[in-house]
């Protein structure tokens, strides 16, 4: 029977998952971007819904979820109630754990302490284990959207580094995708007043060109997108 740990702290709507938890092209992509990374005993921090979970689930044996927010947690309760190798804690990531993968997808951005929780998250990091971050990236993109919805900023590869100044890791993989997200994010801020207007067909537009964005961003290098994709090795 699935193991829940219940400690309520924040009460976080999350009114966007509704319309990102459906874009499967963009969550596929970034599952292949991370696939080779996930194994043994692995936690992921501010998990929402799970959406994430359903892609990566059945490649490990064991998983523990934080997620601090009361209404999603109840929502991970209906979703997984019938996997007995989950572990729900109603909790921010506070632990003395140790793991071989850790997780935070899209979730760093909504922490003003950024640097304290990367650093709390590698000291349990087991060694040779990886924390894997996703942010939205570049600072030029930040907008009423970010704001809306909790987003403390967005980043560059040069802020990451700056987190990680005087930090102990073994490598860092620093990678930017989704070239059209990027492009289409770019416009949205300069040319539109209301983001939210057809925010369902803005959202199902931009997944479709989902697989465009890959071929961008294999032929450029990830040289630019829409998100950040951070692996640190411990």
């Amino acid at each position: 029977m699935i193991k829940f740990k219940k400690k309520i702290h924040i009460d976080y709507q999350g009114w966007e998952l509704n319309f990102f938890d459906k874009s499967k092209n963009f969550r596929t992509y970034q599952f292949e971007l991370i696939r080779k990374f996930l194994k043994g005993n692995t936690a992921e921090v501010g998990p929402g819904n799970g959406t994430n979970l359903r892609y990566y689930n059945k490649y490990l044996d064991k998983i523990d979820l934080y997620e601090p927010t009361k209404s999603l947690f109840i929502n991970l309760k209906k979703n997984f109630k019938s996997n007995s190798k989950i572990t729900i804690y109603n909790k921010k990531f506070v632990t003395k754990k140790k793991y071989n993968t850790i997780l935070y997808l899209d979730v760093l951005e909504h922490i003003k302490e950024d640097k304290s929780e990367v650093i709390k998250a590698l000291a349990s990091t087991k060694k040779n284990g990886h924390l894997i971050i996703n942010v939205p990236a570049y600072s030029h993109l930040y907008s009423k959207f970010d704001k809306d919805v909790g987003h403390y900023k967005r980043y560059e590869k040069k802020d990451i580094k700056i987190i990680l100044k005087n930090v102990k890791f073994a490598a860092l993989d620093l990678k930017y995708y989704d070239s059209i997200g990027y492009i289409l994010a770019l416009f949205s801020k300069l040319i539109s007043s209301d983001y939210k207007k057809n925010f369902r067909n803005k959202i199902e537009i931009w997944n479709s060109l989902v697989p465009i964005s890959k071929i961008i961003d294999f032929i450029t290098g990830n040289s630019f997108g829409k998100s950040l994709l951070i692996i640190i090795k411990k």
